[in-house]
């Protein structure tokens, strides 16, 4: 049998900076993925450290942008693609209180290097935009097809990527070692997004018969063509608005707990194109749309680590609609766990499922 490090099943953006770990400390590794689409694959690709609804700091947001930005500013050179653009979120004031509330966030010390301290005139005249903007620094968007199929190509030259369904059926764990198919691993690396609800080793609900502990939050994004919108910046009001180029326009998303299907649904382009009408006073053509399942937990936080039942099935989920940004330094934190003995924090170590 081959022995390598681990096995890495999945690769959305979670499995993609876990081996980006593995590589940095020349770990050996091989990748499961059967090539469905992820949440990775369709979200908006965003490096967001606000919350702009409330105007209130992200989780760990100092740390997981300064992160994320020296991660795919590297990971951009090293696959020769342009990966990262860097551009100002502008948040639509909808009235002279919101103006003010964002005045007196900006002056906050964990918000102070985020929020630009002056109100933005709208001079596009294809936003409606009458109280201006707020402006959101270090922040940025990612290419995220491009990514993970340049990630997939880069994988497979090396031969460490294996494009089929992972079979759970048919993987073992004997003496401390995980075993599957002719590969012996010290550890496994499940990084499945939503579909881990089909894993069989992840967690069963707390109380029998009570809620699976990853929810599925289907989003859907429209593509639309506006060659009059004329805009450069990332827009944030009751949905994203951003620029692909070529007067192409990301817009979305939605939130849905109940379809867990990755079809599109007419209701859904509906919903945002109304929306976008009431945003912009120019016209626009939706040219596609694209659907994918983020996966969640209740409390918001992502799943790191191990279980009691073993040390060396790993999971490395739930990192829900912030992924892209938190996903770098928490694969960090799971690698130094792994390796290194170093804890976990509790706000994110997968135990904690076991005191709900």
């Amino acid at each position: 049998m081959q022995e390598i490090d681990y096995i890495v099943v999945g690769l959305g953006i979670a499995g993609i900076t876990f081996c980006e770990q593995l590589e940095r400390n020349n770990k050996s590794f091989i990748v499961y993925d059967a090539g469905d689409t992820t949440s990775t694959l369709v979200s908006a690709g965003v490096i967001n450290p606000v919350v702009l609804k409330r105007f209130t700091p992200n989780w760990n947001a100092k740390l997981h942008v300064e992160t994320s930005i020296a991660f795919y500013k590297g990971l951009s050179k090293k696959l020769s693609i342009p990966l990262l653009k860097e551009v100002p979120m502008l948040r639509i004031f909808k009235s002279v209180e919101e103006q003010n509330n964002w005045m007196v966030a900006s002056d906050k010390n964990e918000l102070s290097d985020f929020l630009y301290p002056e109100i933005i005139k709208n001079e596009n005249s294809a936003i409606y935009a009458p109280f201006g903007f707020g402006k959101v620094n270090h922040t940025g968007m990612i290419n995220t097809t491009l990514m993970i199929n340049s990630y997939k190509e880069y994988l497979r030259n090396k031969n460490k990527l294996v494009e089929e369904v992972f079979d759970y059926n048919i993987l073992k764990e004997e003496d401390e070692t995980i075993c599957y198919n002719d590969l012996k691993s010290k550890k496994i690396i499940f990084s499945e997004g939503a579909s881990v609800r089909n894993n069989p080793f992840f967690p069963p609900p707390p109380v029998s018969g009570g809620k699976h502990l990853l929810i599925p939050n289907k989003g859907e994004y429209i593509i639309v063509n506006a060659p009059n919108l004329q805009l450069n910046e990332m827009i944030k009001s009751s949905l994203f608005i951003i620029p692909l180029g070529n007067d192409l326009y990301k817009v979305g998303a939605t939130y849905s707990r109940e379809d867990y299907s990755i079809h599109t649904t007419k209701e859904a382009r509906e919903e945002l194109a109304s929306k976008l009408a009431k945003i912009i006073s120019c016209s626009f053509n939706v040219v596609d749309q694209v659907a994918g399942i983020r996966p969640t937990t209740r409390d918001r936080k992502p799943f790191l680590g191990t279980l009691k039942e073993s040390n060396n099935k790993v999971f490395y989920n739930g990192l829900g609609t912030r992924g892209i940004t938190s996903a770098p330094s928490l694969a960090k934190e799971l690698y130094q766990y792994l390796e290194n003995g170093e804890a976990l924090d509790k706000e994110v170590n997968i135990k904690r499922y076991y005191n709900w």
